[in-house]
């Protein structure tokens, strides 16, 4: 199997449809998984609680601000607030101190950030791994019982992006990378690219977009942009055509996705959130008052998903294998 997420097709055959078919059926769950929707939804009577669960395994630098922030990303696509993480560690034997010591530091760090809690979790050496492999399930609750899904886009909605595509995967590629990197760009583009770690939180369009009408969100994570786009459509059972002359990409980006022979629009892309809402340009407006760079690439259509790149019209496919995973140096 190729590196990356499940493909569609094997996890409708061996999750999606055995879960469909259990025979336990809780009462409390009101979101199962399903293509794209990336949170459990329980309610708890008074309040709904919201889970969900990612691990870090695309990147080696950073990985305690990976983890949390896209955690707390899946909560906030919700429309919700996250309260706290439960968090994996598995550490190979020949992890220092020094090495554990920023970990800790970046978890507790960023975690202070968000307003979140560490809840517990498990930490443990183990042969294996060959470098640390973290994970976290994170907890969220609604306001007032109100939650979105990432199926809850209607046919002629808009599609709009937050920020930029790739942020994540030009940082990693750049952390990682950073020595190699030095003999072909200056130290001001890679500083710049290691620097969208800075902005992988999705909270402010997360709480804002439902202001505005928002139907669905969708955090951009593997697959990049394109992914998304995706999943956002099949989540909803309906088409999308997406222009991707309009999909906004940093100069940063585009070097060093040059450099590593990878597409920007199928590059890992924490940081952005691609929303369904009926009158695109008013969120645009609204977003960017609130300093988030956004931008409508696309509609959402009855059948049929499409990508058109300067006038000419491809087939939009289920994800592709994240692009961080085939990333080389040319």
């Amino acid at each position: 199997m190729e590196t990356g997420k499940l493909p569609s097709e094997l996890l409708e055959k061996y999750i999606f449809k055995k879960s469909d078919s259990s025979s336990i059926k809780r009462k409390e769950v009101i979101v199962r998984p399903s293509i794209g929707e990336d949170c459990a939804v329980l309610d708890m009577g008074s309040e709904y609680l919201i889970l969900s669960t990612d691990p870090i395994t695309g990147a080696c630098e950073n990985i305690g601000r990976l983890l949390v922030n896209i955690n707390a990303n899946d909560i906030y696509s919700n429309g919700c607030e996250p309260i706290g993480l439960l968090i994996t560690l598995l550490l190979p034997p020949n992890l220092t101190e020094e090495a554990l010591a920023t970990l800790s530091d970046q978890l507790f760090s960023e975690t202070a950030k968000a307003g979140l809690e560490i809840l517990g979790g498990h930490t443990e050496i183990t042969d294996a791994v060959n470098r640390p492999v973290v994970s976290a399930t994170v907890v969220g609750k609604s306001a007032n019982r109100k939650f979105l899904k990432t199926g809850g886009a209607k046919a002629g909605q808009d599609v709009i992006m937050t920020k930029y595509a790739a942020l994540e995967g030009t940082s990693i590629l750049a952390a990682d990378n950073e020595e190699k990197l030095l003999k072909i760009l200056p130290r001001e583009i890679i500083e710049k690219a290691k620097g969208f770690s800075n902005m992988l939180s999705v909270r402010t369009e997360g709480l804002t977009a439902p202001k505005y009408g928002a139907a669905a969100m969708h955090d951009v994570t593997e697959g990049g942009i394109l992914g998304a786009c995706y999943e956002i459509a099949e989540s909803a059972g309906l088409g999308i055509t997406v222009f991707a002359d309009k999909i906004p990409v940093l100069e940063e980006t585009k070097t060093i996705c040059r450099i590593f022979n990878v597409n920007p629009l199928r590059l890992i892309s924490s940081g952005s959130m691609l929303i369904a809402a009926p009158k695109g340009e008013a969120l645009v407006s609204a977003l960017k008052k609130e300093g988030i760079n956004a931008a409508v690439i696309g509609k959402i259509t009855e059948k049929d998903k499409f990508v058109i790149y300067s006038g000419r019209k491809e087939v939009l496919g289920e994800p592709e294998p994240d692009q961080i995973y085939s990333a080389r140096l040319k």
